[in-house]
C-alpha cells in the first residue's frame, strides 16, 4: 500500500471514530427562556383588573343588621307624611299627642288612628272648631283613635259598635261603626260616612290611616235632648183624683157643700112647722 493510501485510510478511521463518539453523547436539552409564562387553561376566566377597596368602617352584611327604632312620635310621623297640619295642631293643643307619646314608648298598648287631611277640616262649616269647648275638642280628637291596633286585614273582625278613646258604647258614649266590603273599610259616626283612604304608617304597635272626612260624634254635634225628671208626688185620694180629672173640681166641691147646707136648713124649717101644727091643734 502506498503512503497516499495509508494517509487516506487514517483520515477515514479518524472521521469514523469522531462520528461514533459524537452519536454516543445525549443531545443537549434546549435552554428555557428566562421568564417563561406559566401554562394557563384553555379558556381562563376573565379576572377584574383590581377589586375595589372596601370602606374602612363599612360593617359586613349591613342589610341584615336591624335599624334601632327611636321614640314613636305621632306628630312627627304625620308631619313627615304631609297634609295633616290641622290634625297635628289639635293633637298638640288638646294634650292628646303627649298622652300617645307616653303610652307608645312606655307601655305595650297599641293604637289605631284615623287621621283627617287638611282638606277634610276645610270642608267643615265655618267656625265649627271654634264653637267647641276645650273638652269637646279633646273628645273630637280622641274620637279618631281606637285603643287597639287594627291592621287592614283585621277590620272585618271588629264587633260594632266600636269604642273609641273618647268613650264607650253606652247611650252617652262615642262609638264608631266600622264595616268592610272587599278591600274597602267604611266608617260611620251616625252623622258622617267615610272610607279609609290608605295607610300613613304601620308597625307592631301603631297604625295610622288617612280619612277624607272629619269624624263628627253625635254626642257633640247632635246630642239628644235631656228629658227632665218628673217631680215626686204623694199618693192621691179619691177626692183628689176626682178634682184632678176636672179643672172645675174645686168649684164642684163647693157646690156639694152648699147643697148639703140647704138640705139641713129645709129639714129644720119642716121640723119647726110640724111642732107649730101640733101646738095649735092642742089649744
Amino acid at each position: 500500500m502506498t503512503k497516499q493510501g495509508v494517509l487516506s485510510l487514517s483520515i477515514l478511521l479518524v472521521f469514523l471514530f469522531h462520528c461514533i463518539t459524537t452519536s454516543a453523547q445525549p443531545a443537549a436539552a434546549p435552554a428555557k427562556p428566562a421568564d417563561a409564562p406559566a401554562q394557563l387553561p384553555a379558556n381562563p376566566p376573565v379576572q377584574p383588573a383590581k377589586a375595589p377597596a372596601q370602606p374602612a368602617n363599612a360593617p359586613a352584611q349591613s342589610a341584615l343588621i336591624p335599624v334601632q327604632k327611636g321614640p314613636t312620635d305621632v306628630t312627627k310621623i304625620l308631619k313627615k307624611a304631609g297634609g295633616y297640619s290641622v290634625f297635628i295642631r289639635l293633637l298638640k293643643s288638646t294634650g292628646v299627642a303627649g298622652q300617645l307619646f307616653g303610652e307608645l314608648n312606655d307601655t305595650n298598648i297599641g293604637f289605631t288612628i284615623f287621621a283627617p287631611t287638611d282638606s277634610a277640616f276645610s270642608d267643615l262649616k265655618g267656625g265649627t272648631l271654634n264653637s267647641l269647648s276645650d273638652l269637646q275638642k279633646t273628645q273630637l280628637i280622641q274620637f279618631h283613635i281606637l285603643n287597639t291596633i287594627v291592621t287592614l286585614s283585621n277590620f272585618q273582625t271588629l264587633s260594632n259598635p266600636v269604642p273609641t278613646e273618647a268613650g264607650d258604647v253606652g247611650e252617652n258614649g262615642f262609638p264608631l261603626n266600622i264595616t268592610t266590603a272587599g278591600n274597602q273599610v267604611n266608617i260611620s259616626t251616625g252623622l258622617v260616612n267615610t272610607t279609609v283612604g290608605g295607610t300613613v304608617y304601620s308597625d307592631d304597635q301603631l297604625a295610622i290611616y288617612q280619612v277624607s272626612k272629619v269624624l263628627l260624634p253625635v254626642n257633640i254635634f247632635s246630642p239628644k235632648p235631656k228629658v227632665a225628671a218628673a217631680p215626686s208626688s204623694k199618693p192621691k185620694t179619691d177626692k183628689d183624683a176626682d178634682a184632678a180629672e176636672s179643672p172645675s173640681g174645686a168649684s164642684k166641691v163647693d157646690e156639694a157643700a152648699a147643697v148639703r147646707l140647704c138640705r139641713h136648713e129645709m129639714l129644720a124649717s119642716i121640723g119647726v112647722a110640724v111642732v107649730a101644727f101640733f101646738v095649735m091643734k092642742g089649744t
